[in-house]
């Protein structure tokens, strides 16, 4: 009898320091987000699904640069980062995986490619060579460090693609298809969907029968080291958010039609209260 008491003495000891633990984790959290819609909508879903269940302060710090936002998470400066590391951003995932911790899949079906205008008319990667003088010989990329143009780099040398892969950004790709479209020239880049711009942009992926490109990635939240034992109930209840890849779009889209992302984000909770409801049970008592 007295050992089954010093049992559940025992017992409770430790439930009460687990519930100790649990009840002295900091509610600030700083939340880094890359500003792309599709890493930005579902950043906000988590942020705002953690604000309303839990009360946790969620502070978002804006990043427009893989390299800035890795270097600034493995010094410990924020918190966590939505990010695709299987591709994506798979070298500044390896350059910095040590200071940093993968917390848990968030969403998945991110495709990447090359692609063209709509209007012009190959469907294929393998046609790209005949028609090399009217894209000018070059294939309009954006960060140098991105996994998406190390992908392309090797669907060139797959293909056999006498092209220049061009070096640039994010920003001056987008501009450079919006201005060669507007002229109906001939232009490849390499986009990604979910995104905005294969929504504003009538382009299409060309097709890849070698399947020499990357296939569907998956997007997963990071943090600094230390994260899961600062915040082990925060980690718990962002298991527990898994944003579908059609509902990405759908957000994305919604700020396509006008609405900012904040807004995209709250009409889609308010469109889909049972499914964040059930997602706040699992990660949550």
């Amino acid at each position: 009898m007295k050992a089954k008491i010093a049992v559940l003495i025992s017992i409770a000891l430790v439930f009460c320091v687990a519930t100790t633990a649990v009840a002295e984790e900091k509610k600030t959290i700083k939340m880094g987000v890359l500003q792309w819609n599709d890493l930005v909508c579902p950043s906000l879903v988590t942020k705002k699904l953690m604000e309303k269940h839990y009360g946790y302060e969620i502070e978002v710090v804006e990043f427009f640069e893989w390299g800035i936002a890795y270097a600034t998470l493995a010094k410990g400066d924020v918190d966590i980062l939505m990010s695709q590391i299987n591709f994506v951003a798979f070298d500044y995932w390896t350059r910095y995986k040590k200071k940093l911790e993968k917390l848990s899949a968030s969403s998945h079906g991110l495709n990447q490619g090359i692609v063209v205008p709509a209007y012009v008319p190959i469907d294929s990667i393998e046609e790209m060579n005949a028609h090399k003088d009217k894209f000018d010989g070059k294939i309009i990329g954006i960060e140098p460090g991105a996994g998406l143009m190390r992908q392309t780099k090797q669907a060139i040398d797959a293909y056999g693609l006498d092209f220049e892969l061009v070096d640039g950004s994010t920003a001056a790709m987008t501009a450079a298809l919006k201005s060669a479209m507007a002229k109906k020239q001939w232009i490849a880049t390499i986009l990604w969907t979910p995104s905005w711009m294969t929504q504003a942009f009538d382009v299409k992926f060309l097709q890849d029968p070698k399947n020499g490109q990357q296939p569907p990635q998956s997007y997963y939240w990071i943090g600094r080291k230390g994260f899961i034992q600062d915040y082990p109930k925060a980690r718990e209840v962002m298991a527990g958010v898994f944003v579908p890849l059609e509902d990405n779009i759908k957000m994305t889209g919604y700020i396509k039609e006008g609405l900012k992302a904040d807004q995209a984000v709250d009409k889609w909770l308010g469109e889909n209260q049972l499914v964040s409801e059930r997602w706040m049970a699992i990660g949550g008592e």
